[in-house]
């Protein structure tokens, strides 16, 4: 490292831009990232427990009768109410601090699932998957520490607002061609990694409604952003539910709390500019970081010991 890259670490260390009303925020997404991991878990075992009742897999999709007969499922209701509150808490830690600050702090959620998982599956993590979580930790991690020390919360504008929204029909429209044409072929991994980039537009545009209604502009574009956000939600969600048929929860939550923040992040950078102020550097750390914790996600799917014992037990 020279001396210039140097002075730019230096650059950015002197840049802390938490302020108290940023710091509550910190915490208050902490324990909405407890709420998730729980709240993942009872979802997950609702499903499974649809899925034995009936007879029939949802790993191509979730039927009609299957979506009806989770909400009798109780462990699946509290599971829903759980991440309800989970959705609250993230939402008043997104009106008090930048989207690049707290959006990361979910991937908590993915230590607490993975220790509730191993204890009631009963299944023992091994040295892979237990690596495949501290690079998806570790790389979020990075992410938030360069985030909180560079981010700010720039004033959002109809242009950004547009862009956002042209960018999530097109990426939503994908993604659901993908899933017609390939969903008796996808594997639990395409259900994460697409709710996931669903989630993260989920997120940025709940900051903006927010914020948007906290100062009274309340007008067409801000109607467009809350349709816009219930589609997404909901379409994530629905892949999330199918996901939980063919993966074990804690690699769902490890794709969603690794794949939700970088988008957001992403478009926190790109398009709302809350890094423009950092120096080159950052933008190295955010490559850098985001690079290790998808590298986690990927490799929990390939170690994880449900993972593997159900594709041994496929035909």
């Amino acid at each position: 490292m020279d001396l210039s890259q140097l002075n730019e670490l230096s650059d950015l260390t002197e840049q802390i831009r938490i302020d108290p009303t940023q710091a509550i925020g910190i915490p208050i997404a902490l324990l909405g990232a407890v709420f998730l991991s729980f709240g993942t878990q009872y979802q997950s075992r609702g499903v499974g427990k649809v899925e034995q009742t009936s007879g029939r897999s949802s790993k191509s999709g979730l039927d009609l009768r299957h979506l009806l007969a989770l909400f009798t499922r109780p462990s699946w209701v509290i599971g829903t109410l759980l991440l309800g509150l989970a959705i609250v808490l993230q939402l008043t830690s997104l009106n008090l601090a930048p989207l690049t600050v707290v959006q990361p702090l979910g991937a908590v959620a993915l230590v607490i699932t993975a220790v509730l998982n191993a204890r009631i599956s009963k299944v023992r993590l091994g040295g892979g998957a237990i690596r495949a979580i501290a690079f998806c930790v570790g790389g979020v991690a990075l992410f938030v520490t360069v985030a909180a020390l560079t981010a700010v919360d720039p004033r959002v504008t109809d242009e950004h607002l547009v862009t956002i929204l042209i960018v999530l029909a097109v990426v939503g429209l994908l993604l659901g061609g993908a899933w017609v044409a390939l969903r008796h072929r996808v594997a639990a991994l395409f259900y994460i990694l697409a709710a996931g980039v669903l989630y993260g537009f989920v997120a940025t545009l709940a900051k903006v409604v927010i914020g948007r209604i906290t100062q009274g502009d309340f007008e067409w574009l801000t109607v467009l952003c809350i349709v816009g956000l219930l589609l997404a939600a909901a379409l994530g969600g629905y892949f999330v539910q199918t996901a939980y048929s063919s993966g074990p929860p804690d690699l769902v939550i490890a794709g969603l709390t690794v794949i939700d923040p970088i988008v957001a992040v992403v478009i926190g950078i790109v398009v709302l500019g809350e890094a423009s102020q950092a120096p080159p550097i950052a933008g190295v750390l955010f490559a850098a970081a985001g690079a290790i914790a998808i590298y986690g996600v990927f490799q929990l799917a390939k170690h994880h010991p449900q993972v593997a014992s159900a594709e041994a037990r496929e035909p």
